[in-house]
Formats: C-alpha cells, sequence, structure tokens
C-alpha cells in the first residue's frame, strides 16, 4: 500500500543490451523522484563462455563498463546512488545446467569460476559507483549445497527467489519504512461505505 513494483524481466538479455534499452523503460519523466529503488540484475548472461555462446558473452570489462553506464544513466534522470542496488549473478550448479545444455545437444556455455569474476566486478562497480549491491554468488555459496536455490542450475528457484527476496529487503526496508501509506489496512476500510475509505471522499 506504499509503492508499485515494476518488473522489467527480459530473458537472456545481457548489459550490452540492457544498456540501449533502459532509457526507453526509465525516462525523467517517468516521475523519478517518487522512485524509491531501483535493482539492476545482470551477468548470468553476459558471463557464458565466448566460444560456446557469443551471442549472450559480455567480456569482463565491457560488463563493469555497462553497469557503471546504466548507474550514470539513473543519476542523469535524477535516480540517486542511494536508490540503487546491483544484484550479482547467482552461482552456477555446474552439473545441473549441463544437463540441460546436453538435452539441447550443447555442451557446458557457462562456468561457476567465471560467473563468480563477474560477480567480483559487480562488488567492485557498486563500491565505485556509491550504490548498495547483494552479492548472491558469495551468498549463496555459504550454504554447501546450494543447487536448491536454482530450479537448473542457472536459473533461481522458487527458494532462491525466496533467498533474494530475504537479501533486498535488508537494503530496501529502510528506504520503504518512513514512506505513508497511500491506501488504508484491511480492517480500517468502512464496510458500509469502502469509498469514502478508498478514495478519502
Amino acid at each position: 500500500r506504499k509503492c508499485d513494483v515494476v518488473n522489467r524481466g527480459f530473458s537472456g538479455y545481457n548489459t550490452r543490451w540492457a544498456k540501449v534499452i533502459l532509457p526507453r523503460l526509465i525516462s525523467k519523466s517517468a516521475g523519478a523522484e517518487s522512485t524509491v529503488a531501483v535493482t539492476i540484475f545482470f551477468g548470468a548472461n553476459d558471463s557464458a563462455l565466448k566460444d560456446l555462446n557469443p551471442k549472450q558473452h559480455v567480456p569482463l570489462e565491457e560488463y563493469a563498463a555497462n553497469l557503471k553506464s546504466m548507474v550514470q544513466y539513473l543519476k542523469s534522470v535524477d535516480i540517486t546512488e542511494d536508490r540503487i542496488i546491483l544484484i550479482t549473478p547467482p552461482p552456477l550448479q555446474e552439473s545441473a545446467w549441463e544437463k540441460e545444455c546436453l538435452a539441447k545437444g550443447d555442451k557446458l556455455n557457462r562456468r561457476n569460476s567465471t560467473t563468480g569474476e563477474y560477480a567480483k566486478a559487480c562488488v567492485q562497480v557498486a563500491r565505485d559507483c556509491g550504490t548498495a549491491v547483494v552479492d548472491l554468488w558469495t551468498l549463496m555459496q555459504k550454504k554447501q549445497d546450494f543447487s536448491c536455490y536454482l530450479s537448473d542450475g542457472l536459473h533461481l528457484s522458487p527458494e532462491g527467489n525466496n533467498f533474494l527476496t530475504a537479501q533486498l529487503w535488508g537494503c530496501l526496508e529502510k528506504q520503504v519504512s518512513g514512506l505513508p501509506f497511500l491506501l488504508p489496512y484491511w480492517r480500517d476500510v468502512d464496510t458500509a461505505s469502502p469509498e469514502g475509505s478508498l478514495l478519502g471522499e
């Protein structure tokens, strides 16, 4: 009852493409001053191995530069760095993802160690730009068997999404807690005349 949550998920995209479309998704006229937070969650596709997945692969240095560029764009439309949260790619469970690749007639096209380099670069960009960061790659691997967080070795499972939500909430809670409620608590709605409660009539 405080915020609208706008999800812009683009299956298979990398930072090279996301950087191009970001101004279409968030523009100055879209009310930047009322934006509480923006999350940027890329790297799993960028870190695909160049030889085996050249379409999605983005070199490490370009990935970092693209993230910086997106942060700078957001700042240019008045979304300050304290409202930007970078999220690293999650770890890769190689044996599970290899099964998926083999089923499509492909070889394993990602490596967890490579994804880790992209995660480190993402953390460094956050430090350099003064944004918050959720280091999913490191946090998930604190659990010895992190495969429960991934549905197929690469994409988040429901448990993985819940884990990310819990980590993100740590960044968002203080930003959201001070906001006014735009609509009443359900128990406070006047059942005889809901319009009065809901529309402020």
